[in-house]
């Protein structure tokens, strides 16, 4: 009898032992090693092709740009060689240090590539399934159908915190968070009540805001120390960071197009669907790891670039945080424009032609949605302008 009693304890220790061990494995983060990301040189020979995408790039920039008053940068770059880039303007428009290639712009929602890979790397760690519902991970969310998924393709039917939060009363003398963004969706389930559930395309900055408290919850980690681990820090994207409201005074402002400054408001604080800061080199070395597979397995890239919202006709579609113009000759545009205060930002990417344009600016300007026209050189794409933010 003892040496049963003997058996079942240790049997016990060891089941947990073994449950501790197992339950540590599955919710640490697997650490990203250094990824070797080296663009081609710019002194590189150039292609035909090079030589025409940049006559396009330079007549971009000639024409849309420096005739509108750019204050910004843009790199155009193919196969992960620089064929044009260009840095204009002061980092305070009125005065002050020249833009260069390490100055960082507020990427406006650019940022929301990074939060839905963020998603895609928990999921293809094995962290998460995108058919959780969301209120598995945020304790008390009142939507019980609305799934990770939903909120990555833009199809939650959540209403836009932007539009709500003062109408909810939140006084505007103070910083909104992305848990106070969470808490109003539990205190007024039926004032914010959304639409039916993965029923229709819907652009709103409350999903990304709350994928970004998910990634948190799953990785027990702050959103910007996982993105610094997992993407910026293997990538070398040195200029890459996500902001937070101490950085307030030295991070690049934005102006409004009468060079008027943009000051901060209350919305400033919410991550996830906006916030991060990065430069167009560093954008270039995001596009060469999505590129080349260094970072994602295929699965996840086809998941992310597919697109989920066919309700209406056309071209333009959503995949998970990345916009999608997808060609009846089957080429695809993947990319995201960006638009806060007077931030406004385009990352255009062609993966069937190994190019990709970057245009940051920290002064409002709408010439830069029109970048996609820097590819009419290439066949198959009927390239067009837009401003979908």
């Amino acid at each position: 009898m003892q040496r049963f009693k003997l058996f079942i304890l240790l049997f016990v220790a060891f089941a947990a032992i073994f449950y501790g061990v197992d339950r540590y494995s599955l919710f640490s983060i697997p650490s990203e090693p250094a990824i070797v990301i080296e663009p081609v040189p710019v002194n590189a020979a150039f292609t035909e092709t090079d030589v025409a995408l940049r006559k396009s790039s330079e007549r971009f920039y000639e024409e849309k740009l420096i005739r509108s008053r750019f204050n910004g940068a843009i790199l155009v770059a193919r196969n992960g060689k620089i064929v044009f880039e260009k840095y204009v303007g002061l980092e305070n428009v009125l005065r002050g240090e020249a833009i260069d290639s390490n100055t960082a712009f507020h990427l406006a929602s650019v940022s929301k590539t990074f939060t839905a890979m963020a998603v895609l790397k928990l999921w293809e760690s094995n962290l998460l399934l995108l058919d959780d519902p969301v209120g598995q991970y945020l304790t008390g969310f009142p939507f019980p159908s609305i799934t990770i998924r939903n909120l990555l393709s833009h199809r939650s039917g959540l209403p836009n915190y932007v539009h709500f939060a003062e109408k909810m009363g939140w006084d505007a003398k103070r910083f909104l968070t992305n848990e106070d963004i969470l808490q109003m969706l539990i205190s007024n389930p039926e004032k914010l009540k959304p639409g039916r559930a993965d029923a229709y395309f819907d652009y709103c900055n409350t999903n990304y805001a709350l994928l970004a408290l998910i990634i948190e919850k799953v990785t027990k980690l702050a959103f910007s120390e996982y993105l610094e681990q997992v993407f910026f820090k293997p990538l070398g994207m040195s200029n890459s960071f996500v902001f937070g409201i101490e950085m307030a005074e030295s991070v690049l402002p934005s102006y409004r197009f009468n060079n008027q400054k943009e000051p901060l408001m209350f919305l400033d604080a919410v991550y996830g669907d906006k916030n991060i800061y990065s430069t167009p080199r560093d954008m270039m070395k995001w596009d060469i790891a999505l590129s080349q597979g260094k970072i994602f397995s295929a699965k996840t890239l086809e998941e992310a670039y597919k697109g989920y919202s066919y309700e209406r006709r056309g071209t333009r579609n959503y995949g998970l945080g990345w916009r999608l113009v997808e060609m009846p000759t089957g080429k695809k545009i993947i990319y995201h424009n960006g638009w806060w205060h007077g931030n406004n930002t385009v990352f255009s990417r062609l993966p069937a032609d190994s190019t990709a344009i970057i245009v940051l600016g920290n002064k409002f300007n709408r010439s830069i949605y029109q970048a996609k026209k820097i590819a009419g050189i290439f066949k198959g794409y009927g390239i067009q302008s837009d401003e979908d933010e």
